[in-house]
């Protein structure tokens, strides 16, 4: 069972100084616990191993896609095959940062994966920063938790640099290091985050810019602000998938761009490979004794309970929940259902006393950095809170 500590709330005012302006969900509740699940350094250890060893899996079975051509599958729309080959092909193209999401690692429960958030996941503030200010704020010691998540995925900026043999020719060809920022405009949520990611890049030392992705311009020599400066690094917060399906255009100029060696893209197009819920199957057929790993299947299992997702499904939309006899036993509606679909065996996730559910999400930016909670329902949801956590000897 999963234990809390009941912590003292930080102030809607002071979320909103800070920048956390998407405080409240839509019905009036909080979205933020006023409580933090209490784990032990064994467990928190333990889903650092688990997210290393499972990233891990993850490149292999990259590589086994690309080499047998599995891109219909995984729900790859076709023009984004070769720039997916492409930035695979090149280390320049760094994965900045992803977040696993994990059933059980609590009182013995073993840690089983969900799905992994690769290309645009979300709780990157509230991992980061939020979570570190509410122990503050209730003066406990904020090195009680496992998250290091700012200075890992600054430390991941700071690999972009180092990856390049000639960083001299680099600098006397581009002038300098200099990322481009964007998000949509009109979500709060979204921008906070671009911006803090902004904020690791200067750490890091780049020049760095923002952009709302309708003012960012394109063309084959490159990438540019509404000033005309161009960019050699883009940073979207906007998924790969719906640039193949929304913006054909742009996905061919960024193709394109990348051929032409004018610019790089973050988080890099292969990124899409992890992304896709079709990579679970792959992983159950490559790693079929993982302890890590529940067995997933592009067809239906016969009598057994499992989850039915869509291959690029998010926030839990457009799954269902199906008993050993076929019975649908609980399902959410959505945007996602014209995608092909996987089906994963079904796991309880930790309950507490209330019997509210918890899913662990892990930071990974070159390594596992970080640790949150999402507490919810039986099919966690955009309606699901953010749960912070501390350690407890």
């Amino acid at each position: 069972m999963i234990q809390t500590l009941k912590v003292k709330p930080i102030d809607d005012t002071t979320l909103d100084e800070i920048g956390f302006t998407w405080h409240t969900d839509s019905d009036g509740s909080k979205y933020v616990s006023d409580e933090l699940v209490v784990i032990a350094q064994d467990e928190a250890e333990a889903y650092y191993e688990a997210a290393n060893t499972i990233y891990d899996m993850y490149v292999e079975a990259a590589e086994y896609v690309i080499e047998n051509n599995l891109f219909f599958e995984l729900g790859i729309p076709f023009n984004l095959i070769d720039i997916i080959k492409k930035s695979w092909e090149n280390d320049v193209h760094w994965h900045i940062y992803g977040r696993f999401d994990f059933a059980g690692g609590i009182n013995g429960e073993p840690i089983k994966l969900i799905e992994f958030n690769a290309d645009t996941p979300t709780a990157l503030f509230e991992t980061a920063l939020l979570q570190w200010a509410i122990l503050k704020h209730n003066e406990m010691d904020e090195a009680k938790q496992f998250n290091n998540v700012y200075e890992a995925i600054s430390d991941n900026f700071k690999r972009l640099i180092t990856l390049f043999d000639d960083t001299e020719k680099f600098n006397e060809l581009y002038g300098g290091w200099k990322i481009l920022f964007s998000s949509v405009a009109g979500n709060d949520e979204e921008e906070a985050t671009v911006k803090l990611l902004q904020q690791m890049a200067s750490d890091a030392g780049f020049v760095t810019g923002f952009e709302f992705l309708q003012n960012v311009g394109f063309d084959d020599e490159g990438i540019y602000d509404k000033e005309k400066n161009p960019y050699e690094y883009w940073f979207k917060l906007y998924p790969w998938e719906d640039i193949a399906t929304d913006e054909p255009e742009l996905a061919t100029t960024l193709t394109h761009i990348m051929e032409n060696q004018k610019a790089i893209i973050l988080n890099p197009a292969y990124t899409l490979l992890f992304q896709s819920k079709g990579m679970l199957a792959i992983l159950s057929k490559l790693f079929p004794d993982s302890p890590y790993l529940l067995k997933t299947s592009f067809e239906p299992f016969q009598g057994i309970k499992q989850v039915e997702k869509s291959l690029f499904g998010r926030e839990g939309a457009n799954t269902k929940i199906i008993d050993a006899d076929g019975k649908i036993l609980t399902q959410t509606d959505g945007p996602y259902d014209n995608y092909n679909k996987v089906y994963q065996q079904y796991v309880e996730f930790p309950n507490d006393k209330q019997r509210a559910k918890y899913q662990a999400g892990v930071f990974f930016a070159y390594e596992a950095c970080g640790l949150g909670f999402r507490k919810g329902g039986e099919i966690l949801d955009n309606m699901s809170k953010f749960v912070g956590h501390v350690i407890v000897d």
